[in-house]
C-alpha cells in the first residue's frame, strides 16, 4: 500500500434519522486503534515458565481520537448531543485504500480549548460499544 493522506482518513457518525453516515466536520487529525485483552493461562506446567494465553478469550476494543474545528452549528450540537446523552451511535472510519470499519461507538470525552487570537478547537474520544465489522475495499 502506497503512502496515503492522512485528510483522507474520515470519520462518520450516522445522522439523526439513521439512514446515512455523515463526515464529522473539521477533523483535522484522527487515530483508530484496536486493542485486545489477554488471559494468562500460564502455570508450574508450562515449559520454560514461558508465559501461555488462551486463544480467543480476551476482550476486544477499539478507541477513536480525533481533533479540529467545527465548521457549522449542526455538526457542533450533533456531538455535543451525542456526548451529553450518552449516546451509543454507529460511526463508520475510512481507511483509504484498505477498507472501513463500522460498529456503535460512544462519545467518551469531549474537550473544547481556543487561543485568544484564534479559533475554538475540540478533541474527542470514542470507546467501541459492540462487535465491529471490517469491510475491505475491493
Amino acid at each position: 500500500m502506497a503512502a496515503q493522506k492522512g485528510k483522507d482518513l474520515l470519520l462518520k457518525v450516522k445522522n439523526e434519522d439513521g439512514s446515512a453516515f455523515e463526515t464529522v466536520a473539521g477533523m483535522r487529525s484522527r487515530r483508530l486503534a484496536f486493542n485486545a485483552d489477554t488471559v494468562d493461562t500460564t502455570d508450574f506446567e508450562s515449559v520454560g515458565r514461558w508465559r501461555e494465553l488462551l486463544a480467543g478469550s480476551g476482550v476486544q476494543r477499539a478507541s477513536i481520537t480525533g481533533s479540529g474545528i467545527f465548521k457549522d452549528a449542526s455538526s457542533d450540537a450533533r456531538i455535543r448531543e451525542l456526548f451529553f446523552q450518552s449516546e451509543i451511535v454507529d460511526w463508520q472510519i475510512i481507511i483509504p485504500d484498505f477498507g472501513s470499519v463500522e460498529g456503535a461507538f460512544q462519545i467518551v470525552s469531549l474537550e473544547y480549548s481556543g487561543e485568544h487570537n484564534g479559533e475554538i478547537t475540540f478533541e474527542m474520544s470514542l470507546e467501541s460499544a459492540s462487535a465491529l465489522q471490517f469491510m475491505a475495499n475491493t
